[in-house]
């Protein structure tokens, strides 16, 4: 799984800026979750061949005892919580204040790797100006310029040294081809443990009735009809008596990890509650990961007609980007509607591993060209000549051609509408890719 970093600092130390450069200023690709509107926002970063997630905090004040700074020091708790290593952030050019020295002693308490690194020190004597810094108690100061690029690099290095990962480049493939991962996802109390109970026969995960109550991300071994599947619980298991009022809300991180390394995912909503943003946003993060899908509303049994209606209206319009999913109707306590969802679960995953040949490819592509024509473009109206697999899970398909930038979304989605009524895809994003040949005039039309 991806390594996990924190940033963790006063307020105005420049952790933000950080963020972006580390993620390459790529947005936070999960916000507005319950519990997470107060500064704390999850990215993807890369370096070479090494991935990782950064997560950023708000202004750290561990002894906040009300209001929203006592809030903003919960989610920092649980973003550190979370974290395999903490890049502790701190001003170069501002000195040392009273409340490094308090976030230090709190992250000295944990004994979690943590990184002492000193932001704004563009053009700076190293030795002399950063010496204060040594009176925290944690090791080497690390001088970098988030805004300027600067350090980035090393700073990476030094936050992952500790960690020993292996390198991506010399990592065998020792996983068995013919196990399906299945991440089982959806906001808190939804009913994934619950379900993965029912399934199993047995009380293998503790379930509460309780948001919140498992927080790690845990694979059960689980075969089913002489299929094999890794079970994945996204909100993973926790004992109830080691959770500290600061995490009690779920792990994003672990979901995140869990449906990035699953090669399919449930996405579980609870029909009680309607769809909500984190739905959606938990949705839009599954179809950006290129995972197979397979939608299950849980607790259908505890709603009534009207509310199954509205609930259906809703899937349409918030989920509607999911279309290409199945949706099954189910109640994990009761065991009802069960059956379906694996049936599922294998055409999604064998959708997203499904071959498709040039020839074939090419044909339907000329086909709908003849059916309907792109729009044309100014003088010139996009011309494709053929099409091929361009890699599996999600399927990509590249077509190549003179003028495909000018194609547009709605007549790619055409397209993709063809492939998928062919090849049966079912539960799979699909991704088109436009490759246009260089054109040999281009140079003597201003002649």
């Amino acid at each position: 799984m991806k390594p996990v970093i924190a940033l963790v600092g006063r307020p105005n130390v420049g952790k933000s800026t950080l963020f972006n450069r580390l993620t390459k200023s790529r947005d936070a690709i999960v916000a507005d979750f319950a519990g997470l509107t107060r500064d704390r926002h999850y990215g993807n970063g890369k370096l070479g061949t090494r991935e990782y997630i950064v997560i950023d905090t708000g202004g750290f004040e561990p002894d906040a005892a009300s209001g929203i700074y006592k809030e903003m020091a919960n989610q920092t708790r649980q973003a550190v919580a979370e974290a395999d290593v903490v890049i502790f952030v701190v001003d170069a050019r501002a000195g040392l204040n009273a409340q490094d020295h308090d976030i230090a002693n709190y992250l000295r308490k944990l004994g979690k790797p943590t990184l002492l690194t000193a932001n704004k020190a563009e053009g700076m004597q190293e030795g002399v100006q950063l010496s204060e810094f040594f009176e925290l108690g944690l090791g080497e100061v690390l001088p970098v310029s988030a805004s300027h690029g600067q350090g980035m690099r090393t700073l990476v290095d030094m936050a992952l040294a500790p960690l020993h990962l292996p390198d991506p480049d010399e990592q065998g493939d020792t996983e068995d081809p013919t196990v399906i991962k299945l991440a089982v996802a959806g906001r808190p109390n939804v009913g994934k443990s619950t379900l993965i109970n029912t399934w199993l026969g047995e009380e293998r995960l503790v379930a509460f009735d309780l948001p919140g109550t498992t927080r790690d991300a845990i694979s059960v071994p689980f075969e089913r009809a002489g299929q094999k599947f890794e079970l994945i619980d996204t909100a993973g298991l926790r004992r109830k008596g080691k959770v500290f009022e600061a995490i009690e809300k779920f792990s994003v991180v672990k979901t995140l990890q869990a449906i990035e390394n699953a090669n399919v995912v449930l996405l579980l909503l609870d029909a009680t509650q309607g769809v909500t943003d984190q739905d959606a946003h938990i949705a839009g993060y599954i179809l950006e990961s290129g995972r197979a899908v397979v939608l299950a509303i849980n607790k259908w049994d505890a709603v009534d007609s009207y509310q199954r209606e509205t609930l259906e209206r809703s899937i349409e319009t918030r989920l509607g980007f999911l279309k290409f999913a199945s949706i099954h109707r189910i109640s994990a306590i009761k065991r009802q509607g069960l059956a379906p969802v694996w049936k599922s679960i294998i055409q999604a995953h064998a959708s997203a591993n499904r071959k498709m040949s040039t020839p074939v490819l090419t044909r339907l592509l000329l086909e709908a060209v003849q059916f309907q024509q792109p729009q044309r473009s100014g003088m010139f109206r996009p011309k494709m000549r053929y099409a091929h697999q361009g890699g599996m899970n999600p399927p990509i398909i590249i077509i190549h051609g003179n003028s495909l930038e000018h194609v547009s979304e709605s007549y790619k989605r055409y397209l993709e509408g063809r492939f998928r009524k062919e090849f049966d895809l079912v539960g799979t994003p699909m991704r088109i890719q436009m490759k246009t040949s260089a054109n040999p005039f281009k140079d003597k039309e201003s002649d």
